[in-house]
């Protein structure tokens, strides 16, 4: 879905941000922050995880006091003590976490706070038909709004936290990793009503991760590092690796720090897998040493090819030698055992208890294998959790801590050091870095290089194209479940790898 950009109504600034800062304690979160936010304009707030972008964001939004510094709303100094004075201000904040009410009902969530009374009693017909009219505008012309919150998905509750803004009257709308949870067509339509919504001379802060929609829908950029503002940029005059420079502090070249390294004998050899609609005939080698890149459009069969190497989708025909040796894989466990090990895409549902401290998470996947008779050997449990503590250069405060408070990347990095336990010969990675912020990527990044360089053959899945072009020594398109080329490094164009992933086959 293309979506076409317009140039912003003209106005002056409805926000403005003069020195905050917010320290807790010693810890000096926020240092000096500057910003001015127009009405009309999408202002993308960029930064790494831990630049100060949420103490920003919770400080206009009421719930952070600040240590120093002044906000100004249509230029006049003003203090946000709590959200309902931010609200009342015209600020409306759409959190990452939404903060709406489950058992109540659409209408109820738009007028949360507020209901409209008549003759002292709540106004219910006013309140539906109101709710109708702003969530309609938001493209949700069918909704029920007697349908309870808690039903409906996460794009449409993040609608109606649009319309419950737009019903305080918000003039400024910050919206906080919008689409982290949304598939791509949800996306897509959540980047258009940003769009219309500027177009109405709403003045809208966007923070985000993601390169694509900032440079889609951002009429300027503002870049925190550590804490301190660093420079406002106009997005048809800048680039991403001047911007991604700006977050991280050094050249965008060192983003993917790619080693070149000896490529060995086959490890993992596939022969006419198939599982399904979208696992089609696959046949394809990976080396010792080697960084084997999967492109693909979403929905092409790549996390699909993922799961039955690994067990969770048995394969319904074709064979999979590993070193040699032909193995059936009927379970992540047999996978697992045979020398195989897969970090899955959602690392947060999927990789992760997020409860558990970082030794558990590290130690589960070898549980059985440090449990004689049943009980868990803690001093094996504790060593093997400080080796990949260690190894992976996990930032926490040690292997007692939650693994839940760790950012996106350090997170990944516990995933990733709980399947190097199992002592792979295959490591599978479905979207390594995705949610991560750049700095973090590029200790990902290294990361993998270092374990290939180890000798470990590894296949990894990624959606972001630049990641793997510059990543992998071999690039393999999947479309509609079948592998439509297998390009060199030198062939591993974008155009080539393009091309291949939209073609079609007829015979397919």
């Amino acid at each position: 879905m293309t979506i076409a950009q317009t140039p912003p109504p003209a106005g002056g600034p409805a926000l403005s941000v003069r020195d905050i800062s917010k320290s807790f304690g010693p810890v000096k979160a926020l240092k000096t922050a500057n910003l001015d936010l127009r009405a009309g304009e999408v202002h993308a707030l960029m930064g790494e995880n831990g630049a100060g972008k949420s103490t920003l964001v919770k400080i206009l939004a009421g719930m952070h006091a600040p240590s120093g510094g002044a906000i100004l709303v249509d230029g006049v100094q003003t203090a946000l003590p709590s959200p309902r004075r931010a609200a009342e201000a015209g600020i409306a904040v759409v959190h990452q976490e939404l903060l709406l009410f489950g058992e109540l009902t659409v209408a109820e969530n738009v007028f949360a706070g507020h209901y409209p009374r008549k003759g002292g009693m709540v106004d219910w017909a006013f309140m539906r038909r109101r709710a109708q009219e702003l969530l309609a505008d938001l493209d949700c012309h069918d909704l029920d709004v007697d349908r309870k919150l808690g039903s409906l998905s996460v794009a449409m509750r993040q609608r109606v936290e649009i319309a419950r803004a737009l019903n305080h009257n918000a003039r400024v709308l910050i919206l906080d990793e919008p689409t982290a949870a949304l598939g791509e067509r949800d996306a897509d339509r959540l980047l258009e009503i940003v769009l219309r919504l500027r177009a109405r001379g709403v003045a809208i802060l966007y923070v985000s991760h993601r390169m694509n929609e900032i440079f889609r829908i951002s009429d300027r950029m503002s870049v925190l590092r550590d804490g301190t503002y660093i420079a406002t940029r106009n997005a048809r005059e800048t680039t991403e690796a001047e911007l991604i420079s700006l977050m991280v502090g050094r050249p965008v070249d060192q983003m993917f720090p790619k080693t070149e390294v000896p490529i060995g004998g086959p490890v993992l050899e596939v022969r006419g897998l198939s599982c399904g609609p979208m696992v089609k005939d696959a046949s394809f080698t990976l080396h010792k040493g080697e960084i084997l890149g999967i492109a693909g459009l979403v929905g092409s069969g790549r996390t699909e090819l993922a799961h039955v190497l690994f067990g969770v989708t048995p394969a319904a025909s074709g064979t999979i030698h590993l070193n040699g040796r032909e193995i059936r894989i009927a379970s992540p466990r047999a996978a697992r055992d045979a020398g195989i090990a897969y970090v899955p895409e959602d690392r947060g549902a999927q990789g992760l208890v997020k409860p558990l401290p970082i030794r558990e998470n590290i130690s589960m996947a070898v549980l059985d294998r440090i449990s004689p008779g049943g009980m868990i050997n803690r001093a094996k449990e504790a060593a093997l959790a400080k080796r990949g503590f260690d190894m992976l250069g996990v930032r926490a405060s040690g292997p007692e801590q939650i693994a839940g408070q760790l950012s996106g990347g350090n997170q990944q990095k516990v995933v990733i050091a709980k399947w190097l336990q199992t002592n792979p010969s295959v490591l599978i990675l479905d979207e390594p870095t995705r949610g991560i912020d750049v700095g973090a990527k590029a200790e990902i990044h290294r990361l993998i290089c270092e374990l290939a360089g180890q000798g470990l053959a590894i296949l990894m899945i990624s959606s972001e194209l630049p990641e793997v072009l510059a990543m992998s020594d071999r690039v393999m398109v999947i479309a509609e479940g079948r592998i439509r080329a297998t390009l060199s490094r030198d062939e591993a164009t974008p155009e080539a790898v393009g091309h291949a992933m939209t073609a079609r086959r007829s015979a397919s």
